[in-house]
């Protein structure tokens, strides 16, 4: 099935959203709590109604599903074959204590699979886009675009982790792999992590924490376009069913691995 809109477009998109975002970075700005305890500034919301605009002018028979606008019930919802799913700010605490590592995320939805994703990294002035048996790229400013691919795993193994969330099963998972390949472990912020393992600097990132749709699906689809795997504990590919929550199941990402090593993660 071919894209709704071409890529190009996307990444302009998602290029314009992280620009508009910008002007509150390193502002310290004004922090709002959300009813689920999470943050969000008028960065995030200046980010989303662009994209949220610009999708429905591109695509006006798709739907829109955003983070900052997510309120559109289960009975709706159930009867999307296709939609987009947007993270207009991902990484919002990373963005507040002003780090490079937040991004913008766009990701076309088929079938409770993810078809095609875009992340951008605005701070860094990058873009990272694909899809599975599409191919991934990463674009450094007006540079040309780079396909970009995982690594076969080498060791000691290297792992991408969140800089605020771990949990006891992930760390139980860290000391095995530490114990039978040594490891070597990387902090990273937002959906930076899965853009990291599709350009072949990382092996693995495995996710043991709470997550949410719009934090994974776009770069998902770049670390499969790019030859990797994103895998649910039931080593089934990671999929994005309609649900009455937002809420991903525990996931782990990886590049080329042997079957070993895959017995290993999720046995």
């Amino acid at each position: 099935m071919s894209l709704p809109v071409t890529a190009e477009r996307l990444c302009q998109l998602t290029r314009d959203a992280g620009r508009a975002a910008l002007p509150w970075w390193q502002h310290n700005p004004e922090v709002i709590t959300k009813a689920d305890d999470s943050p969000v500034t008028a960065a995030d919301l200046a980010a989303n109604q662009l994209i949220v605009d610009g999708l429905r002018a591109l695509t006006p028979e798709i739907p829109v599903l955003s983070e900052e606008a997510a309120d559109v019930p289960l009975d709706q919802r159930q009867h999307w074959d296709r939609f987009w799913l947007v993270d207009p700010l991902d990484g919002t605490k990373e963005f507040i204590a002003g780090s490079e590592e937040f991004t913008v995320n766009i990701a076309l939805i088929e079938h409770g699979q993810v078809r095609f994703g875009v992340v951008g990294v605005p701070a860094r002035n990058t873009l990272y886009w694909g899809g599975a048996g599409l191919g991934s790229w990463r674009q450094q400013g007006n540079a040309a675009a780079q396909p970009i691919h995982c690594r076969t795993p080498s060791m000691p193994l290297r792992i991408v982790a969140s800089r605020r969330h771990t949990s006891p099963e992930q760390e139980a998972l860290l000391d095995r792999l530490q114990q039978a390949h040594g490891t070597e472990l990387a902090a990273v912020g937002s959906s930076l992590k899965f853009c990291v393992l599709a350009e072949g600097a990382a092996d693995l990132y495995p996710r043991f924490a709470p997550t949410s749709q719009w934090d994974t699906a776009a770069a998902q689809a770049v670390v499969e376009g790019a030859g990797g795997r994103v895998l649910g504990l039931d080593g089934e590919r990671f999929a994005y069913p309609h649900r009455t929550d937002w809420l991903n199941p525990h996931f782990i990402a990886t590049g080329q691995p042997d079957d070993a090593l895959l017995r290993l993660l999720l046995g």
